[in-house]
């Protein structure tokens, strides 16, 4: 499976408001629970492989702190991105398509691939999201000066959380 099919899969779950999916092929079998555990089962070895919780949508959190702060618009609209977006007017906000942990580079020795004030093709690498220790390239979806990285390097992010602002050219 490459991460571009995993990644529309986890936006089907996300999208339809799918709790469980189960999907079995001759190499494997892979079950997705929503705010459960993941299990990858290879075949003929039939090994389980139970992966840390792994949440495909973000879920609700009970701590206090949490319900101090206003609550949050509906998953179509970012959490965020309404007062980011107000920094730089007429910037388009690159959102996170899944759940994982933000990579600003491809390895920790390695440059970033962009860098606020950078200008940007469509198409090109802006960032890497870890899912279930699968890299996926995050790409611009414009040409434009990157403004405003929102995210800090190794911190998890949800589906549709801004990651960066972009100015088209």
């Amino acid at each position: 499976m490459t991460p571009k099919e995993l990644k529309q899969i986890l936006q089907a779950l996300v999208e339809h408001g799918v709790s469980e999916l189960t999907l079995e092929t001759p190499d494997y079998k892979l079950t997705v629970r929503r705010g459960g555990e993941v299990q990858v089962v290879a075949v003929p070895q039939v090994v389980a492989a139970p992966a840390s919780q792994v949440q495909v949508a973000p879920a609700p959190v009970p701590a206090p702190a949490a319900e101090a702060t206003p609550p949050t618009p509906p998953p179509q609209e970012a959490p965020r991105g309404g007062e980011k977006a107000e920094e730089c007017p007429g910037c388009v906000e690159v959102k996170a398509p899944i759940v994982g942990t933000f990579y600003r580079a491809p390895a920790p020795d390695a440059p970033p691939y962009v860098k606020e004030g950078d200008r940007v093709e469509k198409g090109q690498v802006l960032c890497i999201i870890e899912a279930m220790k699968l890299m996926n390239e995050i790409e611009s979806e414009i040409s434009g000066i990157v403004k405003k990285i929102l995210v800090q390097n190794g911190e998890p992010v949800e589906y549709g959380q801004p990651l960066f602002l972009i100015q088209p050219l």
